[in-house]
């Protein structure tokens, strides 16, 4: 072997050592700040879903920029409020009502008497009640931790909104910068996958928040007619818990039902039955409606993004699936030739097969 044979291999071995430590350094990198690059997905994501408002609001109301997203992120804030006064003040209600009533609950449960009790005494739990009273006074002593959480979470809130808002401001910036770049026949294409996606994104928002009132609201009736106690707080849980795309519903069901067995058997049994008819209407007529005018994502796609998004990204993961998989879905419309998407689709629906030939 020549010296210069030597050289190429010698240089290649250098190349791809040099690749493998860059690729080890940017996912050490992106591990490292896995927090903030989730807070700008997710900035990103309400951007797009937001930017289409704001173009109209511009175009008809205000022409500066600034102030036209201004006007629609204070217009979201106070329907957000006004949303959560619908919530907070029931929900503050059933807790000062569950305040009043723990000391009379504690009493019961020590004695075997009303439903916590009862639950104690049928799984044989009641001699274990001052474990169970110990346990509750450590979870008060971690205080600091919870403050340090919603501080946090706050922070992470308000970052999330002040990149949101900066985006959609520059939006017309990057996407005529991005545009300048592709040129020519590739700009009707890029303006093209972006429409499509923001209305996947705006879409699926939209949809997801429709369909988790609708559960929320249609659980609290249920929870109030059978008589279940602080039926308001299980009903907001369960809405948040449906925002879960698919095992939601399943989630908010396992909590209602057990407020409603602690109750009693037959409240147990109603709001079970509830949740069984639900989430076949939910999964057969709700989703598939909004997955078909928004994301246009056939079921089996969804289950396995869903899947596979919350299992790499946990919660967020789960949440962003479903719109990653629908714009996978523009961009594969976009760049396969479209011969072969013709190929890949059977060739079994054309008039000749439907009327026995011609």
């Amino acid at each position: 072997m020549s010296d210069a044979d030597d050289r190429s291999m010698a240089r290649r071995a250098l190349i791809v050592i040099a690749l493998v430590l860059a690729t080890v350094v940017g996912l050490a990198l992106v591990w490292e700040t896995r927090r903030v690059l989730i807070w700008v997905v997710l900035a990103a994501f309400f951007a797009v879903a937001l930017n289409p408002l704001v173009d109209r609001v511009q175009r008809r109301l205000i022409r500066r920029r600034a102030a036209a997203t201004l006007v629609v992120f204070l217009a979201s804030f106070v329907a957000l409020a006004a949303l959560g006064v619908l919530i907070v003040v029931p929900l503050l209600d059933e807790l000062a009502r569950f305040a009043d009533r723990a000391p009379d609950l504690v009493r019961e449960a020590r004695a075997g008497r009303g439903p916590v009790g009862e639950l104690l005494e049928r799984f044989h739990l009641r001699q274990h009640a001052d474990q169970f009273q110990r346990f509750g006074g450590q979870l008060g002593q971690s205080t600091v931790g919870l403050v340090r959480g919603t501080v946090q979470g706050v922070a992470g809130v308000l970052t999330v909104v002040v990149l949101a808002y900066l985006m959609v401001v520059q939006a017309p910036r990057i996407t005529a910068g991005t545009l300048a770049l592709a040129g020519g026949a590739r700009e009707e294409r890029l303006r093209r996958i972006g429409r499509e996606s923001a209305r996947t994104i705006t879409g699926y928002l939209s949809g997801n928040l429709v369909i988790s009132l609708i559960c929320g609201l249609l659980t609290f009736v249920v929870l109030a007619l059978t008589g279940v106690p602080f039926a308001a707080v299980i009903a907001l849980l369960v809405a948040i818990a449906d925002l879960i795309p698919l095992v939601g519903a399943t989630l908010g069901a396992i909590v209602a039902g057990g407020a409603g067995f602690l109750h009693s058997p037959t409240a147990g049994v109603v709001v079970l039955v509830f949740f069984v008819v639900y989430q076949q209407v939910e999964n057969h007529l709700l989703q598939p409606v909004i997955m078909s005018h928004a994301v246009r994502l056939n079921p089996l796609t969804v289950l396995v993004s869903v899947l596979i998004a919350a299992e790499l990204g946990g919660l967020v993961g789960a949440l962003l699936a479903i719109p990653a998989a629908g714009i996978a879905q523009i961009l594969l419309r976009e760049f396969v030739p479209a011969g072969r998407q013709a190929a890949s689709v059977p060739a079994d629906s054309g008039p000749g097969d439907r009327t026995g030939g011609t």
